[in-house]
């Protein structure tokens, strides 16, 4: 099943945008209700499902990685009314889009392999949504709205209830600027108990939703909060060292995790490689050399690509500067955009970093 899977994807992995736009016109023809669910933006919703897709092929053979985040997957889409009987026709859906675009490679044994694997996928979202007694979302409300730069804003959300998300962990957000397109954010910030979320945000071409929460985010403002997603983080168990790979606002998983391990007094040694491309692109750095110099065990490395005048920092794209060194006895995470952590995981597998040691989550922010 895995091997015909893969096969058929990669037949027509190029054209999965044609994919994607066929999947949700058969989706909306067989189950017209489901429109509803969606923003009227689809390009975005098309990006996320052809991505969550890949990375579902990606890990289809791993069941111990694909089932939580099938469960974490099945628990985040209750915020869209998603209900079980949702599920048999994006099934329909998705298999007739993969068939339309397979031609000739499209076989008996073909649809059987990804109907077995889309019955697997959608029984372990349905169970874990069913089995999830907390909210579908988390109301909040802004409490804080600082612009940085032009294109960067620090966003200070306290939530109704707390959320329970773990350092590392996305959630997805509606605002009432953009209401049904939802956009991923993680939080900068370790949990508390005043449910205050801290979220670093960079507006992006194209970026409906960032350039709103950047341009137009007011004090006062509600938003949505889904259900906590993804698994980076730090085992203090784990004898390896970690190393940490940012760019940009990819920090604020990282922060968030620092900002964890600093209430203990041992931890491994943590470096973090934080990237961008001018100075001003590594606003927080200030703040993450403070945490260093009172804790021994964490080290900061600032890298500028396009700033050769800079003497406080190594010169170079990320995934060029981190290559340079031997990583391979480490625990990697990485965050960033979905480029830089393809580059990044690229230059580390030809130097040797084992594949199982290196960690990312599989979501654009925007």
């Amino acid at each position: 099943m895995v091997h015909l899977i893969r096969e058929s994807w990669a037949g027509i992995e190029a054209r999965s945008d044609e994919v994607a736009r066929f999947f949700y016109a058969m989706l909306f023809s067989i189950a017209p209700g489901t429109r509803e669910l969606f923003s009227a933006n689809m390009e975005t919703v098309r990006d996320r499902l052809m991505r969550a897709l890949v990375h579902i092929i990606q890990m289809i053979d791993r069941p111990d990685d694909l089932v939580p985040f099938l469960h974490q997957l099945g628990r985040d889409h209750r915020k869209f009314g998603v209900v079980a009987q949702h599920y048999e026709a994006v099934g329909t859906a998705l298999l007739a889009a993969i068939k339309k675009h397979s031609g000739d490679a499209w076989t008996q044994e073909v649809e059987r392999a990804w109907a077995e694997a889309y019955t697997v996928m959608a029984t372990a979202m349905i169970t874990a949504a069913n089995e999830d007694d907390g909210p579908a979302w988390y109301d909040g409300e802004v409490i804080g709205h600082t612009r940085l730069t032009r294109d960067l804003a620090v966003i200070r959300v306290e939530t109704d209830h707390p959320v329970p998300y773990q350092p590392g962990q996305y959630v997805s957000v509606e605002v009432p600027q953009r209401p049904r397109l939802w956009r991923y954010l993680t939080p900068a910030n370790q949990p508390g108990e005043d449910g205050v979320l801290e979220f670093h945000v960079r507006s992006v071409d194209g970026g409906w939703v960032s350039r709103a929460l950047v341009g137009h985010t007011q004090r006062g403002d509600r938003w949505r909060i889904g259900s906590p997603m993804g698994h980076l983080h730090v085992d203090r168990e784990n004898e390896r060292d970690v190393l940490m790979i940012a760019g940009g606002t990819g920090l604020a998983p990282m922060r968030a995790i620092v900002e964890d391990l600093a209430q203990y007094g041992r931890n491994p040694q943590v470096r973090l490689y934080y990237g961008g491309r001018t100075r001003d692109d590594l606003y927080d750095l200030p703040n993450l050399q403070r945490v260093a110099m009172t804790n021994p065990w964490f080290h900061v490395v600032p890298v500028l690509e396009d700033d050769p005048t800079a003497t406080i920092a190594e010169q170079g794209s990320l995934p060029e500067v981190v290559a340079q060194h031997d990583w391979s006895g480490h625990e990697v995470l990485i965050s960033g955009s979905p480029a830089m952590v393809r580059a990044t995981v690229s230059k580390l597998l030809v130097t040797g970093v084992p594949l199982d040691q290196i960690h990312y989550d599989p979501f654009a922010l925007d």
